[in-house]
Parts: structure tokens; sequence; C-alpha cells
């Protein structure tokens, strides 16, 4: 089973960037366990600030992998290109955000990704990327 995760603006800044709400552990480490604990998957990793190329990821994998994990970071709050492009893939997508969404500022409660995404896992930390995993692989059974 082929599954991409795609983390948008910002990600690559996770043990860096404000530790209080995202952690102190890089993803580039947190993925390096998923993998090992995800040994039968085939599991990729793209992170890009930039919103045409999260679309354009999207084109690439839409038809051929199995499962996409979007992190969007912010542009879930304001992208409706990126809503498009997920509408137009047939990949179940799956949205994914490390802190809760809900109890932070008001802009960030609102989702374009929400309505065209197989799922939402929301505040669980980094571990929420292993949960969406479990959770496509529920869909292939």
């Amino acid at each position: 089973m082929k599954i991409i995760i795609i983390n948008g603006p910002n990600l690559n800044l996770l043990g860096k960037r404000e530790p209080s709400t995202y952690g102190n552990r890089t993803f580039d480490d947190y993925f390096k366990e998923l993998i090992a604990q995800n040994r039968d998957l085939d599991l990729y990793y793209f992170q890009s600030n930039a919103e045409g190329d999260l679309i354009n990821k999207l084109h690439e994998i839409g038809f051929s992998f199995d499962g996409i994990i979007l992190n969007a970071g912010a542009y879930t709050h304001t992208s409706v290109a990126l809503r498009d492009a997920i509408s137009a893939i047939q990949t179940p997508v799956i949205e994914v955000h490390i802190s809760n969404v809900h109890a932070r500022e008001e802009f960030r409660h609102h989702s374009y990704v929400s309505a065209v995404a197989k799922g939402i896992i929301v505040g669980c930390g980094l571990e929420g990327y292993n949960l969406a995993i479990q959770y496509l692989l529920s869909l292939k059974k």
C-alpha cells in the first residue's frame, strides 16, 4: 500500500517552531519512526511552503497512491484551490492537524479541506499521522 504524507507551510520547522504548540521533535525524526512501525507499507513524505507545489503533488499522485495524509497548515483555512485539487483526485485524503485548531484562534476553526477529506484528525500531536495511516489501512480491508 502506497501512502504519502504531505505537509504544508511552516511544518518544515517542527521541532523549532512554537514547541509549546507543536512539540520538540522534527518531522524527519518522526517519519523514520513511522517507517519502522509500518514496514509493510510504502510511505512517502513531501513538504512545501508553496501552495502551487502542494496542488501539483496532489495532481501527480492523486490517481496512483492508496492514501494521502495532508496537513495543509495555514492553507487549510485559506485555499479554495487546494480544496478543488482534492476534489479532482481519486485517492482518499485524511486531513491532519497536530494542534487542536478549534482551541486556537477563531480563523483556524474553518477548513476548506474538511468538506472534501475522507476523515479528519485534530489535536493528537504527531501521533495523528499514525492514526491516519491506521484509518487508511482499515479502508482497504
